[in-house]
């Protein structure tokens, strides 16, 4: 598939179906994915695929997954989980502690494999005083099934834990016997809950304390990018955090959010002085 015909009736259903926009700037990207897809399945003629991907979701999906770009790793960005444990996460301990309950609720939106769901985790477990008496959520929700499989598994390789150190390996990590791969512990997996969502679709997931949503909306038109951003803020708490990827920001997006800066890392807080509204219940649940 390398006319630009087809690579523009390509394009057009991957955005109509899953929201991601692959423009034009992507071509080089886009045919070489569609090519290692083609050769892989044997399909010899781009009209087959085509056919192929209209007529059948499995056929779609699994082109879908080779276009997704699941680029992610433990603690991808130092200066975000250095803010998390030593400002973010001592806000929300002074301002929580005399609640019953006492809940933490975390999106981590586009979590691919999971790596970043646990990072947030693992910063929680090792800096959150009393964590043992507060209810955690993180809600982890990616696009893609096979990444959704990868990341319950919970089973990463020690190149993939590069970034941990000794002690959060030793303390946070089982070594699988014989191999040199390593699980989650229990306590880290049962803070997150791993759900399907296609973000370009209006969706609900219950008001949030924290939103990570990193290098993401790169893949949106501006239009869906700031329906998501508006959606977002409607999500968080009074005092909560988004958090975007290093090329994302909120400078066309007219929302009430406050930039923090945190080193190289530029947050959002919604103002403490909002007052929490009823968010329309657009049911999450069957995605869930």
């Amino acid at each position: 598939m390398n006319t630009e015909t087809e690579l523009d009736e390509l394009r057009a259903l991957v955005e109509r179906r899953a929201g991601i926009h692959l423009d034009e700037t992507r071509d080089r990207f886009l045919a070489a994915r569609v090519r290692e897809h083609m050769q892989e399945r044997g399909i010899t003629s781009s009209s087959d695929l085509l056919g192929r991907v209209r007529r059948s979701n499995f056929e779609y999906e699994a082109l879908l997954e080779r276009l997704l770009t699941q680029e992610t790793s433990f603690f991808r960005y130092p200066s975000v989980f250095a803010a998390l444990r030593n400002t973010i996460l001592k806000e929300m301990h002074a301002r929580k502690f005399w609640e019953n309950p006492r809940t933490l609720r975390v999106w981590s939106a586009g979590c691919a494999t999971g790596e970043e769901a646990y990072s947030i985790a693992i910063t929680i477990a090792d800096a959150l005083m009393f964590v043992e008496a507060w209810e955690i959520e993180i809600l982890a929700t990616d696009i893609s099934a096979a990444a959704l499989r990868h990341a319950e598994r919970a089973v990463y390789s020690r190149r993939e834990l590069e970034a941990l150190t000794p002690e959060q390996l030793e303390t946070h990590f089982a070594r699988v016997t014989g191999t040199d791969q390593w699980q989650v512990r229990p306590r880290i997996r049962k803070m997150v809950r791993f759900a399907p969502m296609n973000l370009a679709e209006p969706v609900y997931a219950g008001r949030m304390d924290l939103v990570f949503c990193m290098n993401v909306m790169i893949y949106f038109t501006e239009e869906r990018r700031n329906a998501l951003l508006r959606g977002f803020c409607d999500t968080l708490n009074p005092g909560g955090y988004l958090v975007l990827g290093h090329a994302e920001s909120l400078a066309k997006c007219p929302v009430k959010l406050e930039s923090c800066r945190h080193g190289d890392s530029l947050l959002y807080r919604k103002p403490l002085a909002v007052v929490k509204e009823a968010a329309p219940a657009v049911a999450l649940e069957k995605s869930l």
